[in-house]
């Protein structure tokens, strides 16, 4: 008797959860972004949602929550109820490199969260504020060693993706700029508008629009290949740094236990999303490379990166302080 039971049992739990899938949303949805309005990941993230909610027929509603490098806005969603209603833009930096960073986490980074779609990959700009001399990545290099420790440059956060892309870049030229963390890449932007730091390593997403007004330089872009945003932009690799590759990116994930009808719904909802010419045009002038995937795939993803750079954090010494 048992034994006919089980595959009535697992159709029946099938049926369930293809019904709640079928019925999701049926109110609004929260998308938590853990850091202030205007970085990349928030710029991302609002683009999405749009087109989202009209998908859904359903609000989308942004939910700005900073702080600890990623790790409030991501804590509040590990615990929120895992029903799909709450999920999270996560980025390189909090889904790969905090689980390396951070010592201690107020959650569990291998079982809380259950990832849906990788959304775009964000190459980064290097950037100076107009008033600094040095008009290519080689003059700047040279300013930088003609005066070690006068100069400074901003982050979105200790250890984030941009954080890293410095220090690696200050390894491969010997050079000594001091480190500005702030909390999120617009803080951060901000200050490099005001002259008060003099470089940054940001993504082309959050930055394009400053560089195309003139009101930062770019002096080069950190991925292998130049960005259709910023084509007259070298890359460090061409010329000055070979090899040098270092590119962030955002993903939504949702809270551990989120029923996988419902996380597959959503992945493939946002695949059909960053295939509508619009959303793709519009990350792609930004700086973006839109690139949803299977929430398998974006699981091997932060995998694959979570080893990299907690290699790369180990070897260089680097710690959130």
């Amino acid at each position: 008797m048992a034994t006919h039971r089980r595959p009535l049992l697992a159709f029946a739990l099938s049926l369930l959860c293809a019904t709640t899938a079928y019925a999701w949303p049926d109110r609004p949805v929260t998308l938590v972004v853990p850091f202030p309005p205007g970085g990349g990941t928030d710029t991302g993230a609002r683009i999405v949602a749009q087109r989202l909610s009209v998908k859904w027929n359903q609000s989308v509603i942004i939910d700005n929550k900073g702080g600890a490098s990623g790790q409030v806005g991501a804590d509040f969603v590990a615990k929120a109820k895992p029903d799909g209603y709450t999920i999270l833009m996560g980025n390189l930096g909090t889904q790969a490199i905090n689980p390396a960073l951070f010592k201690k986490m107020p959650y569990d980074p291998d079982k809380a969260f259950a990832p849906i779609s990788l959304v775009a990959e964000l190459p980064l700009a290097m950037m100076v504020n107009p008033s600094v001399a040095a008009k290519s990545d080689k003059e700047f290099i040279a300013l930088a060693k003609s005066q070690p420790g006068k100069l400074n440059y901003s982050s979105s956060g200790a250890g984030g993706g941009p954080h890293l892309a410095a220090e690696m870049f200050k390894d491969a030229t010997g050079t000594f700029i001091v480190h500005v963390p702030y909390r999120g890449g617009g803080p951060a932007i901000a200050d490099l508008l005001a002259g008060n730091v003099q470089l940054s390593f940001m993504t082309v997403l959050e930055a394009s629009g400053h560089i195309k007004a003139g009101k930062l330089r770019a002096l080069a872009v950190t991925s292998e290949q130049r960005v259709s945003a910023l084509p007259d932009v070298p890359t460090l690799a061409e010329g000055t740094l070979p090899g040098f590759n270092s590119i962030s990116w955002i993903g939504l994930v949702a809270p551990a236990g989120t029923p996988s009808a419902i996380v597959e719904k959503i992945s493939a909802d946002v695949r059909e999303v960053i295939d509508i010419p619009d959303v793709k045009n519009r990350l792609i002038e930004l700086g973006g490379i839109p690139k949803a995937t299977t929430p398998a795939d974006f699981g091997r993803l932060i995998d694959n990166d979570r080893k990299r750079y907690a290699a790369i954090i180990k070897a260089r010494g680097i710690t959130a302080d």
